[in-house]
């Protein structure tokens, strides 16, 4: 057992089968995260420090080809190996396409499980630490940079410093740039909960981030009416 590459993300909805898994992979020396749905797997993902993630395909709430996208945005290093009922050539090669770096079938046997997870953990660990950072620091859109590491934002004009929930958000409407940024979203990683009190101070920080932005014409924060923000860009 590998001593430095211990936390795994496991997102498995079926109740019996998620706890096989984590009981086998604790027993085999794993400290195991299990989340149920993709939402939650994400949130759980965004805050926290994973060494390789476990992701059923067949989710609610966000399929893991989904959840497996929303994480690479996050993070290209964290191996991720997918668990499907389905055998079909295409949903392997979806998953690959998606970041994955194994794909096993069920039903499968929890001794190739463990084996697939070391060996794929081996080929990760190639010069940088698995698990280290769960985000991207450095930013490019427009005329602007931002480094969220340093919480510092450099227009055309200006360089800002920004507090740590404005670079929260920043970075988040970073990751989704020229998509929608669901508002529920935002609030559940960044502010802990979605509620309306917290949706009012958000807009606070939306105003102050178009406010430091105004330098560059060409990005814009854009409402998305019901649904939430996207940061607007020149396309490349």
């Amino acid at each position: 057992m590998l001593e430095l590459h211990k936390n795994i993300l496991l997102v498995e909805d079926d109740p019996s089968l998620g706890f096989i898994i984590k009981d086998n992979l604790q027993e085999a020396g794993y400290v195991v995260t299990w989340c149920k749905d993709g939402e939650h797997g994400f949130e759980t993902f965004y805050q926290g420090k994973f060494d390789l993630c476990v992701l059923d395909v067949m989710l609610p709430k966000k399929d893991g080809f989904t959840l497996a996208g929303d994480i690479r945005q996050l993070n290209v290093h964290t191996p991720i190996i997918f668990l499907t009922a389905k055998s079909l050539e295409m949903d392997k090669i979806i998953g690959f396409k998606k970041g994955g770096d194994d794909y096993l079938t069920k039903p499968f046997a929890m001794e190739e499980l463990i084996v697939r997870i070391e060996a794929v953990i081996k080929r990760s660990y190639n010069g940088f630490k698995v698990g280290e950072t769960n985000g991207k620091d450095i930013f490019n859109f427009g005329a602007c940079e931002f480094n969220f590491q340093s919480l510092e934002l450099k227009t055309p004009i200006n360089v800002f410093r920004l507090t740590v929930k404005e670079s929260e958000l920043l970075r988040m409407l970073c990751m989704h740039q020229n998509e929608v940024l669901p508002r529920s979203l935002a609030l559940k990683l960044i502010w802990g909960k979605d509620d309306y009190f917290l949706g009012r101070s958000m807009d606070v920080f939306i105003t102050r981030l178009r406010k430091y932005l105004k330098d560059d014409p060409s990005v814009m924060i854009m409402n998305e009416t019901g649904v939430g923000f996207s940061l607007r860009t020149p396309s490349e």
